[in-house]
């Protein structure tokens, strides 16, 4: 399989080494990233190790709604088939912060970005394309409290926000593969592992004894990403949660709650107004 790859988050870690092993691959990979600058950075240091290299950096802020919006447009209007979109960027506000939309700012990037980005960009995908949604195994611990995220009131925990964001991208993906049954579509989530490249980032410090007591690099990190997006294996597989070392298990028994994913779904649309579209 090659074709148009879209990833999120690819500027760091393994986003970054997920970007170049697709390249190598010999996907046309389009990174949508935060800080276009930084991108092109990658997109040079990822030439230079795959001289072939197909790339293209678009600007997407997962945490504004209208950012989200314009990169969509511009990746539909520049590639009208998709065989790849892997939602890889997440991050962990430290503190109870907003988005530019007013949403719980964790909640926001983790979820509502990419939740908006897949519906503007799905009808693009092509027969056999994956949906790749890099999820974590805090959402074990995850509540399924969602309206929090737009309570201004709510108490804040950045353990709590982050359990509930990745919980939001298990169930997510299961109503996604429930709606994609009989479209030769897949979707899966995946916990990479805790992954860090040089210093540990701080907001990981706080989720990590959340996830694992042992730390990966970005090439070891990356690989899960890369088996649910390539592995020939699961070409038909879907509705499934991978650990760090590409087996399947399974996931907190609140994401099967199909009437539970449908009230994340009316939320997100609601809230992100993808049904406007």
């Amino acid at each position: 399989m090659t074709g148009t790859a879209v990833i999120t988050g690819t500027t760091h870690g393994i986003g970054t080494v997920t970007a170049r092993e697709l390249a190598r691959a010999g996907f046309r990979v389009v990174m949508l990233v935060r800080d276009a600058n930084a991108g092109e950075r990658v997109a040079g240091v990822i030439r230079g190790e795959v001289p072939r290299a197909m790339l293209e950096c678009i600007r997407c802020d997962l945490a504004s709604l209208s950012s989200v919006r314009e990169a969509a447009a511009q990746v539909r209007q520049r590639h009208p088939e998709i065989m790849l979109l892997i939602n890889n960027a997440g991050s962990v506000s430290s503190r109870h912060r907003r988005s530019a939309d007013g949403y719980e700012l964790t909640f926001a990037t983790n979820h509502l970005g990419p939740f908006l980005l897949t519906e503007l960009l799905r009808d693009g995908l092509g027969a056999r394309a994956r949906i790749v949604n890099v999820a974590s195994r805090a959402h074990l611990r995850g509540r399924a409290d969602f309206e929090a995220a737009a309570d201004r009131r709510a108490r804040y925990s950045a353990t709590a926000a982050y359990s509930r964001s990745k919980l939001a991208n298990v169930m997510h993906t299961f109503a996604l593969a429930r709606r994609l049954q009989g479209a030769s579509i897949t979707a899966n989530c995946l916990h990479p592992g805790v992954v860090a490249t040089n210093l540990l980032p701080r907001w990981l410090r706080v989720i990590k004894p959340l996830l694992s007591p042992v730390i990966f690099d970005a090439e070891r990190g990356a690989r899960t990403t890369l088996h649910v997006a390539l592995s020939p294996a699961l070409e038909a597989v879907t509705g499934c949660y991978v650990d760090e070392n590409q087996q399947i298990q399974s996931a907190n028994p609140a994401s099967y709650d199909v009437a539970l994913q449908e009230r994340l779904w009316t939320l997100s649309e609601r809230w992100t107004q993808a049904s406007l579209t």
